[in-house]
C-alpha cells in the first residue's frame, strides 16, 4: 500500500508541475485558434489550426499585413480574423477596387500582390479616418467577408494576438509573416 501511495504522489507531482508550466504559456502568451468560415481564403481555410501569439505585439507596433484574431467590437464573445491593412492615424480609402492608405498628406495604393491574387478588386466605397490606437482590417476573401468596411475600426484592445504559426493540415505548416509592403 505504502508503494503504492508513493507512486500516486509521484504522478500528483508531475501533473501539478505540468500544469504550473503549461498554463500560464496557453492563458498568456500563445493560444490556440481554429478557423471557421470563408472570409480569410485563399490563405487560411476552414477548419486551419492556427497558433496565437498573445505577447510579443504588445512590445512593438502591430504591421501592416499582419493577421490578427480579435474580439469583435460588436460582439466580444465572438473571435475574428482579419488581416490589418490601415494603422494608427492613417484614413483608409476603397475606391474602384483599389485600397489607398493616406499617411502625411500621401496617397499609397496598396500593393497586395504578395498574399491576393492580383486580379482580386476590394469592393466598397469607404473613407476612414482612424484614431489613436485604432486599426483597419480586411478578409482576403474581399467579396465574403465582414471587417472594417462594415462594422468600422478594430480598437487595439480587442485584438487578442497575431497569428504566429498554422499547424494543420499538416500539408500547410508554415510560420505566419507579415508581408513586405
Amino acid at each position: 500500500m505504502r508503494n503504492f501511495l508513493i507512486f500516486i504522489w509521484e504522478i500528483l507531482k508531475i501533473v501539478i508541475i505540468a500544469v504550473l508550466i503549461v498554463a500560464p504559456i496557453r492563458y498568456f502568451i500563445f493560444q490556440p485558434f481554429l478557423v471557421k468560415g470563408q472570409s480569410m481564403e485563399p490563405n487560411f481555410e476552414n477548419g486551419d489550426y492556427l497558433i496565437i501569439d498573445e505577447i510579443s505585439y504588445r512590445f512593438r507596433d502591430l504591421q501592416r499585413g499582419e493577421v490578427v484574431v480579435f474580439k469583435y467590437p460588436q460582439n466580444p464573445s465572438q473571435r475574428f480574423i482579419k488581416r490589418i491593412v490601415g494603422l494608427p492615424g492613417e484614413t483608409i480609402e476603397i475606391e474602384g477596387g483599389k485600397v489607398i492608405i493616406y499617411q502625411n498628406s500621401r496617397a499609397l495604393i496598396l500593393d497586395e500582390s504578395s498574399y491576393l491574387p492580383p486580379s482580386l478588386k476590394t469592393p466598397g466605397d469607404i473613407r476612414i479616418s482612424l484614431g489613436k490606437d485604432e486599426y483597419f482590417v480586411l478578409g482576403d476573401n474581399r467579396f465574403s467577408s465582414f471587417d472594417s468596411r462594415r462594422w468600422g475600426p478594430l480598437p487595439r484592445e480587442n485584438i487578442i494576438g497575431r497569428v504566429f504559426l498554422r499547424l494543420w493540415p499538416f500539408s500547410a505548416l508554415a510560420k505566419i509573416e507579415a508581408p513586405a509592403y
